[in-house]
């Protein structure tokens, strides 16, 4: 390992500028002449639009959709048969859908006088039956949200195993219904969109709070009909995305429109209502399961129905199809059996469209089976850790494919298990749960297990039907003059770390200093295309494309070091900052200045593509490489209040190898905490005519200090056999497990009072309901 390479604990480059105040974000940007932009938007979750009118005297800073001349739909089609396809406007047309859409555009000098006039714009809205609940919206006689439809499925998939005859043989069965609340996830900044008309390259230029630059300039030349080469999307610094900003916003349309017809700048700032209301909505699943199992607890198949409340509109270029298909493919988890029957149902409701959120559906896919693995195992008189080990995948049968076609390529699950285990002494919480707490509380011990496919490849997404499809990851890099190193990607950083992580990379393949490393990425100018960061891909895909374009780099270097020291090239090695054959050393300065500046010094035979490299890269087997966890939860439930508190947490992660364990906690420790949101506090709940009871940070609770124990950490380091540096993804991890984990223990501290939650958040509302339904259940009993 080189001294700040990979696996190396070096300080972030990012964290500089942030701590200081130092970064630039989309609100940042001014310029001459720029306007700020507000949005009149729906009131009601379903309606038919009988008329707008503009406020006399400003009609000209007011638009609608029939000002948006040329403007095509947002249309995230899909090859999948059976698949429907909604028309988002980026401006209401015909219909509202969603309390929130976005009905007219309006400018002024000031974000708060462009406020002023969109609340002037008259509306005349025919109030129409909303459909707020997914197992309602699939009823034949539903409201619909699409007419044409005839009904609200955007999609119906099918895994058709065989289990009929299982259900007959199997000896034990267990059944629930379980089902996770609607969820907005919180970046610190929320999104942003600044666009202006560039007169000197002849180009729209678009700042924007993204994840995915190069894709939503494809997505704004397919909406706009403006070709791609007239497009420049810049990323600025980006503050947080965790999927909320990795789809194309009708915002970002509306303004880049703006900018294109206007020829001027404009900008739109997302505030915290219009983010609650509007915007980042994910999450809402309804499962119906059937375990089979053995006497002892061994899981043999599993019947499921998922449902999945997806809104109003299909996003690009995922599609409202992702997270049901995830669900379905993903439920079986890290577990070992083989029957499996699977339907999910992508249904249509007058919501805000799902976007996907850092672990698409597994963060419910894990709360179920983890759920399920916990009943089987009260079913059988078993403790719940034990019977997770024998139903996990074993090390000896690595690697593995399991019963929807996933190829786990490396890990010890039960080992994961084991450790997250003793590092909260599950033994002494037992004893603990024994005797009692002074204070009358109930304690209990939970675990939940996944494993999550990351850095999926370009079969994979195929088979998804999505209208952009991942191939290589590509990376540019560049020795300067003075022998620094310019890394370019396409991908760009929401917080991961990126700027630090692909630099200990270039420095691991090339022995150059940390400090001279400079990292550009996101900008569809100046770096190779990307489709961007999602799906845990950044460090396997753009770290392995740096790597394998470091590689070549260091070969050329090489070639001209030997020719400068007269050694052989075989001789040479790059390290510690410098070119060293035996004791005689060079710079990289010196080769750069040979190259760039003294080309007389070259030797004959020098490669002629100079110190400058692009590659591409995609692992060995495209289909994913699989990063797995296991979560511990201890918790202490006051049964008179509900309220519960997290007494001890940990988390043992295997994401293969880690190129800066720091970061690799960081992201972990993240993750969970919003896991713990999920499990414990967030929810977006809408009433019986579509309307949002959570608009605000006073209805919406996030936790904070308060609620987080201090974590424990535990790291595996199984290397994929088909990625560079045996890496794996790591970011979207930390937030998958927490919920099953929770209320598990939830679940196992309350057991000897019959109660068992099915329902996230766990709310202490729900925690006193599910008590008093155990006590009323206790005294009907009784009585009989």
């Amino acid at each position: 390992m080189a001294k700040d390479g990979i696996g190396a604990r070096v300080i972030r480059k990012e964290d500089e500028r942030h701590l200081h105040g130092r970064g630039r974000f989309v609100s940042d940007i001014a310029m001459p002449g720029l306007s700020d932009v507000a949005f009149r938007r729906s009131a009601v979750a379903h309606g038919r639009i009988r008329g707008i009118t503009k406020p006399a005297g400003l009609e000209d800073r007011v638009f609608t959709a029939a000002d948006l001349t040329g403007v095509n739909p947002i249309l995230a089609n899909s090859g999948i048969p059976g698949f429907k396809t909604s028309n988002y406007p980026a401006l209401a047309t015909d219909k509202v859908r969603f309390v929130g859409e976005c009905i007219a555009m309006c400018i002024a000098p000031t974000r708060a006088e462009a406020e002023d006039v969109a609340e002037a714009v008259g509306l005349d809205i025919e109030e129409l039956p909303a459909v707020v609940d997914s197992l309602d919206a699939r009823r034949p006689d539903s409201p619909l949200v699409h007419d044409e439809w005839g009904d609200n499925l955007f999609l119906t998939t099918a895994v058709n195993g065989d289990i009929d005859d299982l259900a007959k043989t199997a000896p034990v069965k267990v059944s629930r219904e379980l089902n996770t609340g609607r969820q907005c996830m919180h970046p610190m900044e929320g999104k942003g969109v600044l666009a202006y008309w560039d007169f000197q390259a002849g180009q729209l230029v678009v700042y924007t709070s993204t994840q995915v630059p190069h894709m939503i300039r494809t997505g704004l030349s397919e909406t706009l009909g403006l070709d791609q080469a007239k497009i420049r999307v810049i990323p600025p610094d980006v503050g947080g995305g965790f999927g909320y900003k990795c789809v194309l916003q009708p915002e970002e349309i509306c303004v880049a429109w703006l900018a294109m017809t206007q020829r001027r700048p404009f900008r739109w700032i997302e505030d915290r209502r219009e983010h609650l209301t509007a915007g980042a909505n994910s999450r809402e699943h309804h499962y119906k399961l059937t375990a089979y199992a053995d006497e002892r607890g061994r899981l043999l198949g599993l019947d499921a129905e998922v449902t999945v409340s997806v809104g109003a509109y299909s996003v690009w270029p995922f599609t409202a199809c992702l997270e049901a298909a995830q669900a379905g493919g993903n439920l079986p988890g890290p577990y070992d059996f083989r029957v499996y029957r699977c339907k999910t149902f992508s249904v249509a409701t007058n919501k805000p469209p799902f976007t996907p959120y850092r672990g698409v559906a597994r963060p419910g896919v894990c709360f179920a089976i983890e759920l399920m693995i916990d009943a089987i195992a009260r079913e059988v008189g078993r403790d719940p850790m034990d019977v997770r080990a024998e139903n996990l995948v074993q090390a000896a049968q690595m690697p593995y494919t399991n019963v929807t076609g996933k190829h786990y390529d490396s890990g010890d699950y039960p080992e994961s298990l084991r450790m997250a285990a003793g590092l909260i002494d599950v033994a002494g919480v037992r004893k603990r749960q024994a005797s009692g707490e002074p204070d009358g509380r109930r304690i209990g011990v939970g675990f939940s297990t996944f494993t999550e496919q990351s850095a999926h490849g370009t079969k994979v997404f195929a088979s998804w039907g999505i209208p952009l499809v991942p191939g290589y990851e590509q990376a540019t890099v560049r020795l300067t003059p003075d022998g620094s190193l310019e890394i370019r990607a396409g991908i760009h950083t929401i917080g991961q770390g990126l700027e630090t992580t692909l630099s200990q990379v270039a420095v691991e393949e090339l022995g150059i200093a940390f400090d001279a490393v400079r990292v550009t990425l996101g900008d569809t100018a100046s770096t190779p295309y990307s489709t961007g960061a999602y799906a845990s891909r950044g460090m396997v895909m753009a770290g392995g494309a740096v790597s394998r374009a470091s590689i070549e780099l260091a070969r050329r270097i090489r070639r001209i070091a030997a020719h400068l020291m007269q050694c052989s090239e075989d001789s040479v090695e790059l390290k510690d900052g410098a070119i060293y054959s035996g004791k005689a050393s060079i710079s990289f300065a010196d080769v750069g200045k040979a190259w760039y500046l003294r080309p007389e010094q070259l030797p004959d035979n020098v490669d002629t593509m100079g110190l400058e490299v692009t590659e591409g890269y995609k692992p060995k087997v495209d289909s994913g490489v699989f990063t797995y966890s296991t979560h511990a939860a201890v918790v202490a439930v006051d049964e008179d209040t509900g309220q519960v508190e997290l007494l001890d947490y940990a988390v043992v992660d295997d994401c293969g190898r880690m190129v800066n364990p720091m970061i690799v906690d960081g992201q972990l420790i993240g993750g969970a905490v919003q896991g713990i949101g999920t499990a414990l506090f967030e929810e977006s709940p809408y009433d019986v005519h579509g309307q949002p009871l959570a608009s605000t940070l006073q209805d919406y609770t996030l936790p904070g200090a308060f609620e987080v124990p201090r974590m424990k950490m535990g790291h595996i380091e199984s290397l994929s056999p088909y990625s560079a540096h045996g890496m794996k993804g790591v970011g979207e991890g930390g937030a998958i497990a927490p919920p099953g984990a929770i209320v598990n223990a939830i679940n196992d501290a309350l057991k000897d009072r019959g109660v068992e939650l099915t329902r996230i958040p766990a709310t202490p509302e729900r925690i006193l309901e599910a008590l008093i339904r155990a006590e009323e259940k206790t005294a009907s009993e009784a009585v009989a």
